[in-house]
């Protein structure tokens, strides 16, 4: 009988980069294609996305991409992907709506079939029925999946909480679980983002009564910074402003695109007459004002920072101005959120952020829910997915304190596939898989090495050295003339830029004009000479670059 492979290529031991593959003999069908923000080691990178190279080895196997939000580390890397896998493409409609600009700056928009479905709708890809189930998130028509396959079903919860004081149309529907919970589920593909959080997480309901309670107080322009993607937030913040009087509008372009879609799709409702735009707002006074904008992660071109330092060319914050940053601290984005408060702060505005007051709510879901979870699906497999290595593991422990045994509880990280047939589950040997960086229009083209000369460059500096020599005779005809950048040279040192010089030259004497590749050795030699004597006499390692002539 022909087994299931599950197989994570992203997002299992990081947050972000999800991907997840099931394959069952001819077909496969992808779960979300995301990226992932770079870390602090990844100079220059804008983003990352997964290695798809088992991907591309099976691309005749594949049937779809199913995405389960709209979320970046969900649909970020389609349009890196989708230039080599022209596959159909399957999603609600607002992530559509995302996925499809996405597409069309990219070229790419007419290239690929895009299927437009919604939670409740059951999708057919050979072996594989999957219905999709309604999921409550931070970002608007989220679901889960239940896939059906001739081995068993597997959930996969996509990110959801199990939210308390929505509407029960965007209510997790934990009936549908529970349903296939009854009827037995194979394996569960839990999101363990939260499973250090105790209880449940806070209502929707709580948050806009704590950003109604600061509303009230607002002297001033109320100016919102949030995800682009938050349209339950936006749509809460329009209503409180209604309610004050107060006119609405959205600056950031990604936010712009976020709402332009959400309203073409009934998703929001701003009572007519309230929105203006960005370039109106002079002839309207600040207590009539509400603002709501991109920047809440401190990214140093956001609307939010551009309106802090002054450079954005119809908005400056002001005293009296109340600015909320309505969005969670994503880890190793600390110090930027810090520094875009204080900046905030120092201009004279109320700056209220997740430390001092409720006035964000997770989507993922705290420890109760996730325990909820697994009590409605009552799988006989458990694997957590969408977590850092601690997550993961941490989950897999809520899972054992359920009732599910050890020996069926799995902890696997991206490359490790999972096989179910018939006999039970297994676990396979791992592929070769990992990240590919992004920087600017390159994919793929900066490594390791790259990233290490980065570094060493951001620290150290580099230090050029300049000589032409006669090709005949091998005498120096100009040189050795030393250049640097970001390196302390003579107004620091004095007798450095000399010493370097005699290093050189020393370098060169010792090597006859008569030896094989000589000017190959001389600068061999003379770049370990100079990172020994800077190091001795400095103590810094500058990258050093020779250019050498030969007349």
């Amino acid at each position: 009988m022909t087994a299931l492979k599950l197989l994570p290529l992203g997002g299992l031991g990081e947050i972000g980069m999800n991907m997840m593959v099931a394959e069952y003999g001819e077909t496969i069908v992808v779960i979300d294609a995301g990226i992932m923000f770079p870390e602090d080691a990844m100079l220059g990178v804008d983003f990352v996305i997964p290695d798809i190279t088992y991907l591309r080895q099976n691309a005749s196997k594949i049937a779809a991409i199913v995405l389960t939000h709209a979320h970046e580390d969900h649909i970020g890397a389609l349009p890196f992907i989708l230039k080599e896998l022209k596959v159909p493409i399957y999603g609600t409609a607002f992530t559509i709506g995302l996925v499809s600009h996405k597409l069309d700056e990219a070229g790419l928009l007419s290239a690929i079939p895009i299927h437009v479905v919604k939670a409740g709708d059951t999708l057919h890809f050979g072996p594989f029925h999957i219905e999709l189930i309604r999921v409550h998130h931070s970002v608007i028509d989220g679901v889960g999946l239940a896939i059906q396959t001739p081995v068993g079903t597997v959930i996969h919860t996509g990110d959801f909480k199990i939210s308390h004081g929505c509407r029960q149309s965007d209510a997790t529907d934990i009936h549908r679980f529970a349903h296939y919970g009854e009827r037995g589920v194979l394996a569960l593909l839990s999101d363990s983002t939260n499973v250090e959080k105790e209880g449940y997480t806070l209502s929707d309901w709580e948050i806009g009564e704590n950003l109604r309670h600061i509303a009230q107080k607002a002297r001033g322009r109320i100016i919102v910074a949030l995800f682009a993607s938050s349209i339950h937030r936006i749509q809460q913040i329009i209503d409180i402003a209604a309610e004050r009087g107060r006119k609405i509008a959205f600056s950031g372009k990604s936010l712009e695109i976020s709402v332009f879609i959400a309203k073409r799709l009934g998703y929001l409702n701003i009572p007519e007459g309230m929105e203006v735009l960005i370039h109106q707002i002079g002839d309207i006074p600040a207590s009539r004002l509400a603002i709501v904008t991109t920047g809440s992660q401190g990214e140093p071109m956001s609307a939010l920072a551009r309106m802090a330092s002054g450079i954005h060319k119809l908005l400056k914050i002001e005293p009296d101005d109340t600015v909320i940053l309505s969005s969670k601290f994503i880890p190793g984005n600390e110090r930027a959120i810090a520094r875009i408060i204080n900046v905030l702060f120092r201009n004279g505005a109320d700056v209220i952020y997740e430390k001092i007051s409720d006035i964000h709510v997770s989507g993922h879901a705290f420890q109760e829910e996730l325990k909820l979870m697994i009590q409605l699906t009552r799988p006989r497999y458990f694997i957590p997915v969408h977590g850092e290595y601690r997550h993961l593991v941490l989950h897999a422990r809520l899972a054992r304190q359920m009732g599910i045994p050890q020996e069926r509880v799995f902890v696997i990280e991206n490359g490790h596939p999972v096989e179910f047939s018939g006999s039970g589950a297994t676990l396979l040997e791992p592929i070769s898989t990992g990240r590919i960086l992004i920087d600017g229009k390159g994919i793929g083209d900066v490594g390791k090495s790259v990233l290490r000369e980065r570094q060493l460059l951001s620290e150290d500096g580099i230090v050029g050295v300049t000589m032409a020599f006669d090709e005949e005779t091998g005498i120096i005809l100009y040189g050795p003339e030393l250049f640097s950048r970001g390196f302390v040279f003579e107004n620091e040192t004095g007798h450095l830029l000399q010493e370097a010089q005699c290093v050189i030259l020393e370098v060169v004497e010792e090597i006859p004009f008569e030896t094989p590749d000589r000017i190959a050795k001389i600068r061999s030699k003379m770049i370990t000479a100079l990172k020994k004597y800077f190091n001795f006499a400095i103590n810094r390692h500058p990258m050093i670059l020779p250019f050498f002539l030969e007349i």
